[in-house]
């Protein structure tokens, strides 16, 4: 029987499985696998598994439910296993590697940072401060202007709105960083200028949170810095 794999726990793990729904439109009971020392948290895998909301929510609940009573390594969404032999198997095989990785996050979760610019804020920032920028514009409003010079604007905002958009990111990065003991730092995308996952010690988590939240006005209009967690170490497992 194939089956649906959350996470990995140690053998101290409290493990309290009751009323943790699983995924799939008719989620099974979650249940455990375990070697000598390690345990991993199963359920039956469903036919009907889709990375749609239901699921998603559903994976990411459980983990978070597990996590709260103790440290696991929270498995990537779809993570599926032939039987409980396959399971076993991969727990004696990698147990030093588990177990070492359990230890090193016992104490510490992970805080998801993205920062986000409003496209007006952003356009009004590059007319206020480049004069090369105000004077195209200036030229082409009302349609005025030639098409080169349309163009030249197109590209010389867009230039100018990623490099400000850098240095945002720079500043939010350099300001978390000292508290944190790992990072993970994702491309920026149209969405978001600074897309970022840190692994904190417990006891910094609210400065963490303080410091990302004071980022936003210290960064200026249009400006917004969302700080999510404390989260199982999803990005550090």
């Amino acid at each position: 029987m194939a089956l649906y794999v959350y996470a990995i726990t140690d053998d101290t793990h409290p493990l309290d499985l009751d009323g943790i729904k699983g995924v799939g439109a008719s989620p099974a009971e979650l249940r455990t696998v375990r070697s000598d020392t390690l345990c991993a948290v199963v359920s039956e895998a469903p036919e009907d598994l889709s990375v749609a909301r239901r699921d998603l929510e559903a994976h990411h609940e459980a983990q978070e439910r597990l996590w709260a009573d103790g440290t696991i390594l929270p498995l990537s969404f779809g993570f599926v296993a032939p039987d409980e032999e396959s399971v076993r198997a991969v727990l004696e095989e990698r147990a030093e590697e588990f177990a070492q990785r359990l230890e090193e996050l016992t104490g510490r979760a992970e805080f998801n940072v993205k920062g986000l610019q409003d496209e007006d804020a952003a356009l009004r920032t590059v007319l206020e401060e480049s004069e090369q920028a105000r004077a195209l514009n200036e030229a082409t409003q009302g349609g005025g202007g030639t098409y080169q010079d349309r163009l030249a604007l197109g590209q010389l905002v867009a230039e100018e709105v990623q490099s400000r958009q850098g240095a945002l990111a720079g500043e939010v990065l350099a300001a978390l960083r000292p508290l944190a003991l790992e990072e993970k730092v994702a491309a920026p995308s149209q969405q978001y200028f600074v897309n970022a996952s840190f692994l904190v010690e417990d006891e910094r988590g609210e400065e963490f949170t303080r410091i990302g939240s004071e980022l936003a006005e210290r960064l200026g209009e249009g400006i917004e810095v969302r700080v999510r967690g404390p989260l199982p170490p999803y990005s550090f497992t």
